[in-house]
């Protein structure tokens, strides 16, 4: 009686145990009900920014139709915000978006939240593990310095452009403004670096003169750096410049004049003679005949001329 039992038992188990592991496997291939899911922007989302990126779109996709409600929970699995509640929502996809506020039109706190989806008619509750990132903090420019104060953007490989170090309070793309217009987005977006400027502005290179570039920057979130809190960058684009546009000179003897270049060499002209030179100083015989004289210096098609009066 005693083997009797113990048989009867063991088949009793034996039983219960092929029950249960038939039960989990039919789980395992029990599709969920909700599919494709997709939270946008994945780098997070501002309502403040006044940008495409100013709220988070949640779209999941039902295998079949059920009345929905939608919330917003925050990382303590709080209830935020109730997007919608008790709607019919048809097979397949399904877009619901949130505009960053809580129930009480209050803007949330920045932080990580989850969506949290409610099928009345299949008696479940999904929280998507796809983290919703509110973030309203726009990035501050901490420093903003050139290597360089005067560029010559020429194309002679000499000065040609003026590389800004910069560091940010934040993961951001640092952007150059010129005269409140935007010139320059830099494609990375570490919180420090640095960003070249080869005097271009609209596609067209700047002629010389005195620039005050602006220096701010926008978050994966589209928050961007107040127009008041950008950084100045003062800037002196210059070719070849001559130290005076009037030169006062003897008959044949010989004059100076400064020449302000980064260029190796440029090309002289005085007259009907030419040639080429270097350096910051141009010495130069005047002219055996009394009279006024141009000037021309040329370096990559940059020119700087002054008067020549002989006496």
């Amino acid at each position: 009686m005693q083997r009797l039992l113990t048989t009867a038992i063991l088949g009793g188990l034996l039983v219960a145990t092929a029950a249960a592991f038939a039960v989990t496997e039919r789980l395992k291939l029990t599709k969920s009900p909700i599919f494709g899911t997709v939270v946008y922007p994945k780098t997070g989302f501002s309502p403040t920014c006044g940008c495409a990126k100013g709220k988070a779109t949640v779209r999941i996709k039902l295998r079949r139709a059920d009345d929905v409600t939608v919330g917003i929970l925050d990382s303590h699995n709080a209830a935020v915000r109730t997007l919608v509640d008790g709607v019919q929502a048809s097979r397949g996809a399904n877009v619901f978006r949130w505009d960053g506020r809580t129930d009480g039109n209050a803007l949330a706190k920045d932080g990580n939240y989850k969506a949290e989806i409610h099928l009345a008619r299949q008696h479940q509750t999904i929280v998507l593990p796809n983290a919703i990132v509110l973030d309203t903090t726009a990035p501050e420019v901490k420093a903003a310095v050139p290597n360089r104060e005067t560029l010559s953007p020429d194309g002679d490989e000499q000065a040609d452009f003026v590389r800004i170090h910069y560091e940010l309070s934040k993961p951001a793309h640092v952007l150059l403004y010129l005269g409140g217009e935007r010139i320059l987005r830099q494609y990375r977006h570490p919180a420090s670096g640095s960003v070249q400027w080869y005097g271009k502005a609209g596609g067209k290179t700047l002629p010389p003169g005195s620039y005050t570039l602006q220096v701010g920057a926008v978050d994966t979130a589209g928050n961007s750096t107040p127009v008041a809190q950008r950084q100045r960058v003062h800037v002196r684009i210059r070719y070849i410049e001559l130290a005076s546009k009037r030169i006062v000179a003897r008959a044949g003897k010989l004059f100076s004049i400064g020449v302000s270049t980064d260029a190796k060499r440029y090309t002289w002209k005085l007259g009907s003679r030419k040639s080429f030179a270097s350096g910051p100083v141009l010495r130069l015989r005047a002219s055996t005949f009394r009279g006024r004289y141009t000037l021309t210096v040329t370096e990559r098609g940059h020119v700087a001329r002054a008067r020549v009066l002989v006496r």
